[in-house]
């Protein structure tokens, strides 16, 4: 009776928890449902410098340099002395329509033939003090009318017509002045080139309309391709200008007034136009790019204005900091737990968790460690900006981490490491090992930890407008706390929650920006496959290029011949209870890689849906990887960006912690183990927490050095460190397991070698990045394997050192 009645009191609770879950998922789509709001994210607000002393006919940029030109001379904006200052050019220099910037700051003069009807060449400007000095470069290939001009990276774009009425399209090199012109092709049908813009390495040109002009794009990759027209007609020889990373700025006539003048934005990446508010005042005349906006002459007064984009910023509610620290005060209290249940003074369990840890609960650590803000971030900005090619790598890697399970795990479970790099000790010479561990250590800290760390706090800054230098504080002391506190078990185990927040996060963002499509479903679905957005495979054999044999290449060299050596994700193979429950955890990270890589690249294709329709929801001063970012801070609703930052944050402590981790163990056993006087388990932990402290702060540095700069895309810059710093050293364990010629000697060559012949290629931009690891990897094994046979064979045992049978020793657990 006893027993039934508990039954009915837990069917009870069960029921009032079911019913208030329910009710908590109403409250949050009820919450979720709010019209996607049509007022532009950014606004234009205006300013006004003194008149310069002559009248002027028209305004350019010269580096950050304003410069006026008119009929009676030209003079120059001293920021310094906020006053204008004579500037000496030639006297033909100052004539009306002589002077182009290619871009903010880049300035040209167009050369005319003698008749003074056509252009023959071009000259760059550089200023000296109050004197403006012209170097030529070499002439057109043909005299051209109607000529624009653009620069982007290191290579200048000229477009125009010759006297017959054909458009020429001609290109150079922005570094050299001897080199000729090159000629391509040009976009296909006539008209009057009206604009030319650089832009994400590509080119935004139009070309005059009756009503309306035409925009085309062209790429290396796909050439000229016709966008949705332009909006109305350009203002003639008005501003058209590169935004951000990914907008081009534009000068429209007047709906109402022809003569008057109204600002929009292209974005590159959609193709879509967004119309920006006119200032108080209205817009100047003359103008040119200035800032992040647009600098012209007053017509009434004869003063500069400036008219800049200033972009919104959004603070979280009460709701959203409650949800936030909550889930950091759980982070924190996993890791105040371990550490009081723990006696610390063992370090297999500060290191490797006693080697208890469940198969599943790695297996998911191990998905927690790989999945970092990189996914929740740049990831999307990714499939935003290009498609899905990039999820290939994680089809492919499912086939390497097999391998991994039956082959290298085995191994290395059976010597009983702490750290991967003992395996370099045994099998070769213990400086190897300590140089290893070493480049490890620098690797995980410059390479990932810092990039991990800066990118949720460019998240945190989109959103509260909270400087990202506190941003990165706060995240870093943060996950220094509970990682030093825990140890493995509590790196372990947030991981296991942060799993489950993340994808929380990830799904609800997929849902709620297809939600609020107009079309829904069909409308994504209809987009993404008109615009090939979830292109997948591309098997052309270019080496520039992700492809295919790109991803296999990588892979083979990333997974399998790479995971032997990442401390960080053998750490949790080797907390586990036996072979085969490490066997388990691989499995376990293989299964859910797949489906997690597809909610990542799902989120970014569905923000370019969602933002194709709404243009005037971006915020084109931001840089593509605070897309998503921009999508939380400014369209959800309260309490659900909260839900979402945590995620962002779970994505960024899960692999953080880790690599904390990782690295101060390498530090206690690869170094103060074996150069430390009587070194006991308790000193060496203490070491480990002190180090881990220490690697914290350096990662924190490093993020705070980032975050002056203004990187395109964090995701390739990841990679392409990776593989110039992790390539060599992975190479010396392939040659130690497959090899039984592989010396110390050798290996040691090979490593030089492959670091030395991978920055050259580097250097000279042969391939793409994604090729570095592995051409690293192969270079060290082919130069190692070689100059091992100018040494005597290994005189060690190689027993359970190698994949050989003959080295094989009876597998345990």
């Amino acid at each position: 009776m006893q027993g039934g009645t508990v039954r009915s009191w837990a069917r009870g609770r069960g029921r009032r928890a079911s019913h208030a879950i329910y009710l908590l998922m109403l409250v949050v789509l009820a919450m979720a449902y709010r019209p996607a709001m049509a007022e532009s994210l950014t606004r234009l607000t205006a300013s006004t410098l003194p008149a310069p002393p002559e009248p002027v006919r028209g305004l350019y940029t010269l580096d950050d340099t304003l410069l006026a030109s008119g009929d009676a001379g030209a003079s120059w904006w001293d920021r310094t002395s906020s006053r204008w200052r004579p500037l000496r050019v030639p006297p033909v220099s100052a004539g009306e329509g002589a002077w182009r910037n290619a871009a903010p700051g880049r300035l040209y003069r167009l050369q005319r033939t003698r008749d003074g009807t056509d252009m023959a060449g071009l000259e760059r400007a550089s200023r000296t003090g109050d004197t403006l000095v012209w170097r030529a470069l070499p002439p057109f290939p043909r005299h051209l009318r109607h000529v624009q001009v653009a620069e982007g990276g290191d290579t200048l774009y000229v477009s125009g017509q010759d006297g017959a009425g054909h458009v020429l399209f001609l290109r150079r090199a922005v570094t050299t002045d001897t080199v000729p012109w090159e000629a391509l092709p040009p976009w296909p049908g006539t008209g009057v080139p009206a604009s030319l813009v650089a832009q994400r390495g590509e080119l935004m040109t139009t070309v005059s309309g009756a009503a309306a002009d035409v925009l085309w794009r062209w790429s290396r990759d796909g050439g000229w391709r016709m966008l949705p027209p332009v909006p109305g007609k350009l203002v003639a020889d008005g501003p058209a200008r590169a935004v951000g990373q990914a907008h081009v700025l534009y000068a429209l006539q007047s709906h109402d007034d022809p003569a008057a003048a109204r600002l929009a934005t292209l974005h590159t990446i959609t193709g879509a136009w967004a119309e920006l508010d006119p200032p108080d005042g209205g817009l100047p005349a003359s103008m040119t790019a200035w800032g992040d906006g647009v600098a012209g002459v007053d017509a009434r007064t004869g003063a500069v204005r400036t008219v800049v984009l200033v972009g919104n910023t959004y603070l979280l509610k009460w709701l959203d900091w409650l949800v936030i620290v909550v889930y950091l005060a759980a982070m924190v209290g996993i890791g105040l737990y371990f550490y009081l249940q723990e006696k610390r003074a063992s370090t297999a369990d500060f290191f490797v968790g006693g080697r208890s840890i469940p198969f599943w609960a790695a297996g998911v650590s191990l998905y927690a460690t790989n999945t970092s803000s990189i996914s929740f971030i740049a990831i999307p900005a990714k499939a935003f900006e290009t498609n899905w090619q990039y999820l290939t790598n994680n089809l492919i890697a499912v086939l390497g981490l097999m391998f991994v399970a039956v082959w290298i795990v085995p191994l290395l479970r059976r010597l009983d490491l702490m750290s991967v790099f003992s395996y370099l000790e045994k099998r070769f010479h213990p400086a190897i090992r300590m140089l290893a561990s070493a480049l490890c250590i620098a690797m995980q800290i410059g390479s990932r930890m810092s990039v991990i760390l800066f990118l949720p706090a460019l998240a945190i800054a989109t959103i509260t407008g909270i400087d990202v230098v506190w941003s990165i504080l706060i995240m870093g002391v943060f996950t220094i706390l509970y990682t030093t506190l825990g140890g493995m078990k509590a790196v372990i185990w947030t991981d296991f929650v942060q799993v489950f927040v993340m994808f929380g996060g990830a799904i609800f963002a997929i849902g709620f920006i297809i939600y609020h499509l107009n079309g829904g479903v069909p409308e994504f679905i209809q987009v993404a496959m008109a615009e090939d957005k979830t292109r997948l495979f591309d098997f052309s054999f270019d080496l520039t290029k992700a492809t295919v044999w790109g991803f296999i290449f990588l892979v083979l060299f990333d997974v399998v011949l790479t995971f032997p050596k990442d401390q960080v994700l053998m750490q949790r193979v080797l907390s586990t209870k036996s072979d085969k429950e490490a066997g388990r955890s691989i499995w376990t990270f293989a299964a859910i890689m797949i489906p997690g890589g597809f909610f990542f690249y799902a989120i970014g294709t569905a923000l370019y849906v969602y933002y194709q329709s709404h243009p005037e929801r971006m915020n084109p001063l931001l840089p593509i990887d605070a897309t998503f970012p921009l999508f939380i801070a400014a369209e959800l609703p309260m309490g659900v960006t909260g839900l979402i930052i945590a995620g962002i944050f779970a994505a960024a402590m899960s692999t953080l912690s880790s690599i904390i981790n990782s690295v101060s163990t390498l530090a206690s056993v690869d170094f103060y183990e074996k150069l430390a006087r009587n070194p006991t388990p308790k000193k060496s932990v203490l070491f480990a927490e002190i180090m881990g402290v220490l690697v914290g702060l350096a990662g924190i540095g490093i993020a705070l050095l980032l975050s002056r700069y203004d990187i395109h895309s964090l995701f390739d810059v990841s990679i392409e460190l990776a593989g110039l710093l992790g390539g060599g050293f992975a190479g010396a364990y392939t040659l130690g397991m497959f090899t039984r010629r592989a010396n110390a000697q050798g290996v040691a060559i090979g490593i030089g070698g492959s670091i030395a012949l991978t920055l050259l290629v580097w250097s000279m931009d042969l391939v793409h990045p994604y090729f570095y690891l592995g051409i690293s990897i192969l270079l060290c094994i082919v130069i190692g394997y070689a100059a091992s046979w100018l040494f005597p064979p290994p005189a060690q045992s190689l027993q359970g050192l190698t994949i050989h049978r003959q080295d094989a020793v009876a597998a345990s657990g």
